[in-house]
């Protein structure tokens, strides 16, 4: 299906102001048939009585036609189940009255910005002028078609990563209509499409990846074990799933712009026990440079006491000396000094 621009002047307030004058002189004829029938009987008095009710009665039909089109809304137009054209250009227009405008998401509500519904009384006004429906009165939804660029919070997941931890995770993606016939006409509603492919594309990515960074994992496809990961990576991750969606609604005529992870966690289930493995590792971590920091310190004074020749230490003295050092330099609680008044020997 390929969009077709209805590029017509805005000709809605003439037309408007032609069905008015039109609907004042069907008045004037019925007056005066009425007066022609009542005095003298004549056929014309009849004739002109007869075409004043008729458009009385009929002339509604072509005040149908007249569109009013907002900034950043587009409206489809179909004729008899045939597709004419998109109405994009905001402005009022007057267009064939028995067009219908399609939109199969219009009722459709998702947490996205998109889907607020705003009472603004010109809105309201102008829509009753033009015989358009009112958004949000007796259950009537407008046909029109945003074409602003709006945001999806999708609800969190809950996803194994590709270690098999199950994680909970959220995005939010920032999208826009740019073709509408495809929006329309290629998929059954473009709003809950769009969602569910969010899921899968969702589900697909971050099965690739750890949730911190681990040892032998491929996340790029390349065949090397890389440091990628859902919290170290999230912009990378995001990129990855804006792609994954791109792929799967460009047949829908959407434009995804940016995809954003709003939520990272692990699951309720595990997070306890991830959290004491991240404890210890920052344990280890920190062990590890302490003894660093305090062998080095053992061989900085060694090194100094044998430059400054104050004190002979053979080897045993010398292991004494470093043990001492090393339970000073890597314990917990502060040293209590122990003064030795003998001799090792």
């Amino acid at each position: 299906m390929t969009e077709k621009i209805i590029d017509k002047k805005q000709n809605g307030l003439g037309a408007l102001i032609f069905f008015i004058l039109l609907y004042l002189i069907a008045i004037g004829i019925l007056i005066l048939g009425g007066f022609l029938v009542e005095n003298d009987g004549t056929i014309l008095g009849t004739v002109l009585l007869i075409i004043g009710i008729l458009y009385s009665c009929l002339g509604w039909i072509p005040l149908l036609g007249l569109k009013v089109i907002n900034p950043q809304e587009a409206l489809v137009l179909t004729l008899f189940g045939k597709y004419i054209g998109t109405l994009k250009k905001d402005g009022f227009y007057w267009v064939n009255p028995f067009v219908v405008a399609v939109n199969p998401a219009a009722a459709t509500r998702l947490s996205q910005s998109g889907d607020v519904e705003k009472q603004r009384k010109s809105e309201m006004v102008s829509s009753a002028l033009v015989g358009m429906n009112v958004p949000g009165s007796g259950g009537v939804t407008r046909k029109h078609i945003s074409l602003k660029v709006m945001t999806l919070n999708n609800s969190k997941q809950k996803i194994n990563d590709c270690l098999g931890n199950p994680i909970e995770i959220g995005i939010a993606v920032m999208w826009r209509v740019v073709d509408t016939a495809k929006a329309v006409f290629n998929v059954d509603n473009y709003k809950e499409y769009l969602s569910l492919q969010c899921d899968s594309a969702l589900r697909n990515v971050v099965r690739i990846y750890p949730y911190d960074v681990a040892e032998n994992v491929d996340t790029t496809g390349d065949g090397i074990a890389d440091e990628g990961s859902l919290r170290g990576s999230s912009e990378v991750v995001a990129e990855r799933i804006r792609k994954e969606i791109q792929g799967k609604v460009q047949d829908a005529g959407l434009e995804i712009l940016e995809a954003r992870i709003t939520y990272l966690a692990y699951a309720p289930e595990i997070a306890a026990v991830m959290l004491q493995r991240q404890q210890a590792s920052a344990v280890i971590d920190a062990r590890k440079m302490i003894v660093e920091g305090a062998v080095g310190m053992v061989e900085m004074a060694l090194d100094r006491l044998a430059k400054t020749n104050c004190v002979d230490l053979d080897e045993e003295r010398k292991a004494a000396m470093v043990s001492n050092l090393l339970v000073v330099l890597c314990g917990n609680k502060d040293a209590q000094p122990i003064i030795n008044s003998g001799t090792l020997y």
